[in-house]
C-alpha cells in the first residue's frame, strides 16, 4: 500500500498543476473573439471543394494496420537481440533462439501472404 503513495502524490500534483495552468490561461489569456476568417478551413490557399464526409479508401487503413503490425515485430526483436547474450550465458540460448525463430516464421509467412494477396498494391 505504501508503494502507491508516491504515485498517487505525483498524480494529484500533476492534476492540480494542470488545473492551475488552465486557470492562469483563462484568467490572463487574450479575450478576443476569433473572426470568421480564423474559423474557416484553409487548404493551401484554396477554398474547400469537398464536404467533410468524403470516404477514405480502405487501402489507407490496411497500410496503416500492416505498418503497425510489422513495427511491433521490430519492437519485440530489439530487446530480444539485446538480451540474447544473457540467455546464452544462462544456457537457454537454443530455446530462446528457436522461440524467436517461430516468431519470425509467423511474420515472414504473413509478409509472403501480404505480397501474394497484393494487399499493398494501389491499382
Amino acid at each position: 500500500m505504501f508503494q502507491l503513495v508516491p504515485v498517487l502524490a505525483l498524480s494529484i500534483f500533476v492534476a492540480l498543476f494542470g488545473l492551475f495552468l488552465v486557470f492562469l490561461a483563462s484568467r490572463f489569456g487574450p479575450r478576443t473573439k476569433p473572426s470568421a476568417v480564423k474559423q474557416s478551413s484553409y487548404e493551401c490557399g484554396l477554398e474547400v471543394e469537398k464536404s467533410a464526409t468524403t470516404k477514405i479508401p480502405i487501402k489507407y487503413y490496411l497500410t496503416a494496420i500492416l505498418f503497425i503490425l510489422f513495427d511491433i515485430e521490430i519492437i519485440f526483436m530489439y530487446p530480444w537481440a539485446l538480451a540474447f547474450g544473457d540467455f546464452i550465458e544462462a544456457g537457454h540460448g537454443l530455446y530462446i533462439f528457436s522461440a524467436m525463430g517461430v516468431f519470425l516464421a509467423i511474420f515472414v509467412f504473413g509478409l509472403f501472404w501480404e505480397i501474394k494477396s497484393r494487399a499493398l498494391d494501389w491499382d
